[in-house]
C-alpha cells in the first residue's frame, strides 16, 4: 500500500472548552488529521468530545486534570492505540502522552513554563523544568535509532535558538530562553535522535515564533514572540516527512477569544 498523508498539528488551546469554536473552525479550514492539545485545562471527562465528533474526529486520548490546570490532548480521525508515557514530571501533572497512530508513535508533551526566576535553587517551578529536561533526555533515548516513526510535538516552553525569539540579548536571562534551558532541551532532542522540523525546513537566520504574550496591546505590530512550540521527528519519521508542508498559522492567534500560542503543523508520509 503506498503511503498515505498524516497532517499532525499541535496547539496549546489554553482552556479547550473556552476555545472549542476556534478549534472546530480550524480543524474544518485545515483538515489535520491528528490535533495534539496542550494546556486543555479540564478533567478527562469534561472534555468537550461532542465538538469533535461533529466535525468527523471520532478517536481521543485525554489526560485531564483536576483544578483547571495542565492537561493534554490527542483528537484524531484514525484509530488511537495507547501507549505508556515516559515518567517525566515529579510532580505528576498531566503533561505527558504518547499513542500509536497509523504506525507511528506520537508523543504529546507540556513542558512545564518554570516560573519567573531561572535559579533552580531559589525557584521551585525552574528546578522542576529542568529535572523534566534531563529526563527527556534520559528517557527518549531509545527511540534515537528506532525503526518505527516517533514524533514528539508540544509547547516545550523553551525557545532554543537565538532567531527563536524577538530579541536573543533581552531574554538571555528570561526563562524559556536561557543558556540552561536551551542546552537542556538541545540536549534531549539530540539525545533522542530528534530533528527539529521548523530548522530543517528553515535556516536558523530566519526569525520563528509561535507564541506572543497576551500583554501585548498588538502582538502582531509588536511582535515579540518566541518559538515555544514544537515538532521534532526521529530518522524513521524524517523519511516521510514533507517539510515544505510545515506551517505556523499564525491568523489562529488572532480573532475572538485565540489563545497566545498559533498552532503548527506538519504533514507525514506512513
Amino acid at each position: 500500500m503506498p503511503a498515505q498523508p498524516l497532517k499532525l498539528t499541535t496547539w496549546n488551546i489554553n482552556s479547550v472548552r473556552l476555545r472549542a469554536p476556534n478549534v472546530q473552525a480550524f480543524l474544518k479550514e485545515e483538515g489535520s488529521d491528528v490535533l495534539c492539545l496542550q494546556e486543555i485545562k479540564c478533567q478527562t471527562d469534561q472534555f468537550p468530545q461532542k465538538a469533535f465528533r461533529e466535525i468527523g474526529y471520532n478517536h481521543f486520548q485525554i489526560f485531564g486534570q483536576s483544578g483547571g490546570h495542565h492537561g493534554v490532548a490527542i483528537v484524531s480521525r484514525h484509530p488511537i492505540e495507547p501507549v505508556d508515557a515516559h515518567p517525566l514530571c515529579r510532580e505528576g501533572h498531566a503533561r505527558v502522552q504518547t499513542a500509536r497512530i497509523k504506525g507511528a508513535l506520537i508523543h504529546n508533551i507540556y513542558l512545564p513554563a518554570g516560573g519567573d526566576e531561572p535559579d533552580p535553587v531559589k525557584n521551585d517551578k525552574f528546578a522542576h523544568k529542568l529535572d523534566f529536561l534531563e529526563c527527556m533526555a534520559r528517557d527518549f533515548a531509545s527511540s534515537a535509532n528506532a525503526p518505527e516513526p516517533h514524533i514528539l510535538v508540544g509547547d516545550l516552553n523553551v525557545a532554543p535558538h537565538e532567531n527563536d525569539v524577538w530579541s536573543h540579548k533581552q531574554l538571555l536571562k528570561i526563562v524559556s530562553h536561557t543558556p540552561v534551558e536551551t542546552k537542556a532541551l538541545e540536549k534531549a532532542r539530540k539525545a533522542g535522535g530528534f530533528t527539529d522540523i521548523a530548522r530543517a525546513r528553515h535556516a536558523d537566520g530566519q526569525k520563528l515564533y509561535t507564541w506572543w504574550s497576551y500583554r501585548a496591546k498588538d502582538w502582531a505590530a509588536s511582535n515579540r514572540g518566541r518559538r515555544l512550540d514544537h515538532i521534532w521527528a526521529n530518522d524513521a519519521a524524517m523519511a516521510g516527512a514533507d517539510l515544505q508542508s510545515y506551517s505556523i498559522h499564525l491568523g489562529w492567534r488572532g480573532g475572538w477569544k485565540p489563545s497566545d500560542h498559533a498552532p503548527v503543523s506538519t504533514t507525514f508520509h506512513f
